[in-house]
């Protein structure tokens, strides 16, 4: 492992994306209360058989957070601002904002993904409740066309935001980089090694995900970015072999 040292000042790319996910989140709520635009409708990552989706918002998405409340965009920037640093002056900060990017994009496509996997069963499901009618006469009415317009309608409802994908890509390098450095999780009284935290969160994500447990927060998503930085890493520390060195960065 090469480790960078960048003296006493902070890790510019990590301090760049603090400030660029904290504004955005100000903005948006601003600009939503005075009625000038809903930026998480543009910026927000739209299902692709909706309306609202456009390509850019596979990168846009990870900078934008509910505007409900602090606590989303709390605790992504939290874990960005205690693991993102150290991993920046690892990486260096040009290969650590290709990796924040691209798990974030990859949790974006495993998000699509999900999505696809499931919008029908939740489609049929839905309008079979709301008209009182069997499961077998919605996907009837599916297969013929009958429905697109609230196929639309319905696909169009799904929009996901947060750093969340990228955030869990770099807890999945912590945990492989530092493998042994014990942490400490709230509730837990003990300290655990960076290994095992990584590999239990990723095994609750799955389990919430596969469950359908908390709904409402995207799980097969922050699988994604693990995903994506353990192909990252691999790859890196496979280049540094080749070159005979064996580092990371």
């Amino acid at each position: 492992m090469e480790y960078r040292k960048m003296g006493n000042t902070f890790p510019p790319v990590t301090a760049n994306l603090l400030i660029i996910n904290g504004l955005l989140w100000l903005a948006t709520i601003v600009f939503t209360r005075i009625g000038l635009i809903d930026l998480e409708q543009y910026l927000g990552l739209h299902f692709w058989r909706g309306d609202g989706f456009n390509a850019a918002q596979m990168i846009t998405y990870m900078f934008m957070h509910d505007q409900s409340g602090f606590t989303h965009l709390f605790f992504n920037m939290f874990s960005l601002f205690m693991f993102g640093r150290l991993l920046e002056q690892v990486l260096g900060g040009k290969k650590f904002l290709f990796y924040y990017l691209t798990c974030g994009l990859g949790a974006a496509l495993v998000q699509q993904l999900a999505w696809e996997l499931t919008w029908q069963n939740e489609f049929v499901t839905s309008m079979a409740n709301a008209n009182h009618v069997s499961f077998d006469v919605i996907r009837n009415a599916l297969a013929s066309g009958e429905l697109n317009e609230f196929v639309n309608e319905f696909c169009s409802s799904f929009v996901t935001v947060g750093a969340s994908g990228a955030v869990f890509g770099i807890l999945l390098a912590f945990g492989m980089l530092f493998p042994n450095l014990e942490m400490y999780i709230i509730p837990i009284p003990f300290p655990l090694k960076a290994k095992w935290v990584v590999i239990g969160y990723g095994a609750l994500e799955l389990f919430f995900g596969v469950a359908g447990l908390m709904s409402g927060v995207a799980h097969f998503a922050h699988l994604g970015g693990m995903l994506f930085g353990f192909m990252i890493l691999m790859y890196l520390r496979y280049a540094g072999r080749r070159n005979g060195n064996g580092n990371v960065g």
